[in-house]
C-alpha cells in the first residue's frame, strides 16, 4: 500500500472508532494515543488457535473492554464459536471471511465491518494474512461449538478445523 491509499483506510478506521467508542470505555480511554501497526508486538491467545495474535491497543481483554488489533495468519481457521462481549470487527486489510449463523458472510476487505452481539456464533478464515481492528465490550472469552451447537473445547475445535481443512484438500 502506497501513504495515499492508506489515508482513506485510516479515516475510515477513525470513523469507526469515534463512532463505536460510545458504551465501549476501556480503563485508559483517555490517555491520547497514535498507532502504527508495524510498531506493535503481536502475542498468542490463550484458546485461540496459534495462526492468530493480538496486540493490545487500549484496555485488557483478560478483565473488561478492550481495543484489540487482531492478525490471521494466511490459511488461518477459527472454528464455529461465541463470546460473551459483543465484539465489533473492523477489516483493515487482508483476504478472508467471517460466517455467522443466522447471517451472511462478510467477506473481508479493507474497510468492511461486522457487528457480533453476545452469544452469536461465528467462525472467521484467512486466505491472506489479515489484520482485524475488534472492539469488545467486556473480558474476552471463547465457546467452541460442535455442528450440533454443543460446546467443547479449544483443542477439540481445533482438531475439527484442521480435519475439515485436510478434507476439502
Amino acid at each position: 500500500m502506497t501513504p495515499n491509499s492508506t489515508r482513506p483506510l485510516l479515516f475510515l478506521l477513525a470513523a469507526a472508532v469515534l463512532a463505536l467508542s460510545g458504551p465501549v470505555r476501556a480503563a485508559d480511554v483517555e490517555k491520547a494515543m497514535a498507532v502504527n501497526p508495524q510498531a506493535l508486538k503481536f502475542t498468542s491467545i490463550p484458546d485461540m488457535p496459534s495462526c492468530v495474535s493480538a496486540a493490545i491497543l487500549r484496555g485488557n481483554p483478560r478483565s473488561g473492554p478492550a481495543w484489540v488489533y487482531l492478525k490471521l495468519a494466511s490459511g488461518c481457521r477459527v472454528p464455529w464459536h461465541w463470546h460473551t462481549a459483543n465484539e465489533d470487527l473492523l477489516v483493515i486489510s487482508g483476504q478472508g471471511s467471517v460466517e455467522m449463523k443466522e447471517g451472511k458472510p462478510l467477506q473481508f476487505v479493507p474497510g468492511a465491518f461486522a457487528a457480533l452481539p453476545s452469544h452469536h456464533l461465528h467462525r472467521a478464515s484467512c486466505s491472506r494474512t489479515c489484520l482485524l481492528f475488534s472492539i469488545a465490550d467486556a473480558a474476552f472469552d471463547i465457546h467452541y461449538v460442535d455442528a450440533s451447537g454443543n460446546e467443547i473445547s479449544a483443542d477439540q475445535a481445533v482438531r475439527q478445523s484442521a480435519k475439515t481443512k485436510a478434507k476439502k484438500k
